[in-house]
Order: C-alpha cells, then structure tokens, then sequence
C-alpha cells in the first residue's frame, strides 16, 4: 500500500476481515514493524526510529490495553504518566476524560470489574489523554452502546477541530462516512481510495 495523510485530516480505512487494516495500523503505531518499505508519521521514520514518532501519538488497539488489576483512574493516571504528564495538568485531563467519556461513577471501579464496553470506553479516554497530534483508532467503536458511540465521534471531531490527524478503522460504513477520505482495503491492497462521496 502507499497512500499519505494531511495534518488535520480524518481518514478511515474500510475492508473486510484478513483485509489487512490491522497489519497496517500496527504497522503505524509502531507495534509491528514492515518486511520492507517505509513508514513516516510527522516527519519522523517509523522503522529506523519509531520512538521519536511514539510521544506524538494516541493509539488504540482493537482490544484493550487496560491494566485490570487497576482502577479506571488508577489506568489513566499510568498512562499519562508514561506521556509525561503530571500534577495538576494530568489530574485536570483526567477528570476531564472521565467526564466526556462518562466515567466519573466508575472512576474508582477495577477495570477488570466492568462490561466490555465500559472497558472500551476507559481505553480511549487513556489513549486521548495527552492531547496526541496523530491519533490511530483500531475499530474504536467495538462494544460501544450508541451514547458512547456518538460520545466518541463527537470527541473525536472536537480533536480534529484543534487539529489533531486522525486515522482510524472500521467495518462501519456510517463512521467511512464521517472521514475526510477513506481507504478501502482488500487482500493486502487499496482498492479504493477517495472522499466518502465519491466513492
């Protein structure tokens, strides 16, 4: 594949499952690294240096990276401490996070304790913490109820209003509809590549 992505753009990627936007999104989140080319997010080489890209970046998995021997607080504040985050900064992201993503109730709960879409929701308010310039999202609507879902795509074009790059993929042909353009991916290859309306 080879396609590029504008600073401040929301951009999916649509395919069936074994279409390759997992490989491709671990691949950019630096996870996974490629048997061969290139891969540069903000100027900064993802295979020769992918720490200099990882501090600018939110990433959520399809599946959760929530410490579940830990409060949701507790998640949140690990994780912006890994961002650099701190003091009176962080508590204020946090509460803000678990206000937005309606965690507030559930903030002192054990992360192994809630259903999976109260998982979900913790997961992105710590990937979202730190205000990142380039967001991935990895089907990042999976077990979401249709409050949370819309809590989501608001925040998330909220975000990319102050600027951030969003990718993100998806099954959803609404949420396609959302994007800027969107990649369709089958088989390892894009298909298609356009705005939602053109497609």
């Amino acid at each position: 594949v080879s396609f590029s992505v504008a600073e401040g753009e929301l951009f999916g990627m649509l395919g069936p499952n074994g279409g390759g936007k997992s490989t491709l999104f671990r691949i950019l989140a630096s996870s996974f690294p490629p048997t061969s080319g290139s891969a540069v997010i903000l100027g900064r080489d993802l295979i020769a240096d992918p720490a200099s890209a990882r501090p600018f970046l939110g990433v959520v998995f399809q599946y959760p990276s929530l410490d579940n021997k830990l409060t949701v607080r507790e998640n949140l504040l690990h994780g912006g401490r890994l961002y650099g985050l701190s003091g009176a900064i962080l508590t204020k992201r946090i509460d803000e996070m678990l206000a937005h993503y309606r965690l507030i109730p559930r903030a002192g709960d054990l992360c192994g304790t809630l259903s999976g879409g109260l998982r979900r929701r913790a997961e992105l308010a710590k990937s979202l913490l730190h205000k990142p310039k380039v967001i991935l999202l990895d089907e990042p609507s999976t077990g979401l109820d249709p409050a949370a879902r819309q809590d989501l795509w608001e925040h998330l074009l909220t975000l990319k209003a102050e600027g951030a790059t969003i990718l993100t993929t998806t099954h959803l042909m609404d949420e396609g509809d959302r994007c800027d353009r969107v990649a369709i991916l089958d088989q390892g290859k894009i298909v298609a590549l356009g705005t939602p309306a053109a497609l």
